[in-house]
């Protein structure tokens, strides 16, 4: 009895060193190393940015848990969604579409209303007469979409997306990046939404580390 609680012992000592070498991330299975790394817009903050299509139907998917997941970041973290563009016009379209909504202050209410329309109800917002017409039925004033769609700002924005895409080599969405950094696998381990994302705070926290090595 005695050796054999000795050996239970050393087998529950081994075992709690193995968990926190379990829990570890690994470069190329949670995470890829973006090179070089891109710059972030507020250098005080971990960036985290999420890639991302309204024509996506993982995206849309994924959208109610970002929802959720999004306001309970910490405080030294920023959250921001960036449309891709893919060089696709379908794709672009959708990227002009999204900023053209928050440039008009409708984000908040249509999001997800246009990912249910797309995704869901399967409605055909394949081009700019289309478009329109879907947002004017949701009691928007159509020349005041219509303006910010077709604005300098808007197009710009959209092109700067398409190149923010290309500089962190993202190849599909959704994709989450951490501060410029590092693109958060889906990887066999990643079995849910649910597991993205607490995989994607796994990545945060090593980064705020990284930020702050003399902190335990």
């Amino acid at each position: 009895m005695k050796i054999t609680g000795w050996l239970v012992a050393i087998a529950l000592t081994l075992f709690s060193f193995a968990l926190p070498a379990q829990a570890q991330l690994a470069a190329g299975r949670d995470y890829v190393v973006i090179e070089p790394a891109q710059p972030t817009d507020n250098p005080a903050k971990i960036e985290v940015i999420e890639y991302f299509s309204y024509a996506c139907p993982h995206c849309a998917d994924l959208n109610p848990n970002i929802i959720k997941w999004a306001p309970k970041l910490p405080s030294d973290v920023v959250f921001k969604r960036v449309p891709v563009g893919f060089g696709s016009p379908f794709y672009q379209l959708m990227a002009r579409f999204y900023y053209a909504l928050e440039a008009i202050g409708e984000l908040q209410k249509l999001d997800s209303a246009v990912f249910n329309a797309i995704n869901e109800k399967g409605l055909k917002l394949i081009d700019d007469k289309s478009i329109a017409g879907w947002v004017t039925a949701q009691g928007v004033d159509a020349k005041i979409f219509y303006d910010a769609y077709n604005s300098f700002g808007v197009i710009s924005k959209a092109k700067r997306a398409d190149q923010m895409a290309q500089s962190a080599k993202i190849s599909g969405v959704p994709a989450l990046v951490v501060d410029g950094r590092y693109l958060v696998l889906t990887g066999p381990q990643v079995k849910s939404h649910g597991d993205l994302l607490a995989l994607t705070d796994k990545v945060i926290d090593m980064r705020r580390a990284e930020r702050n090595p003399k902190k335990k």
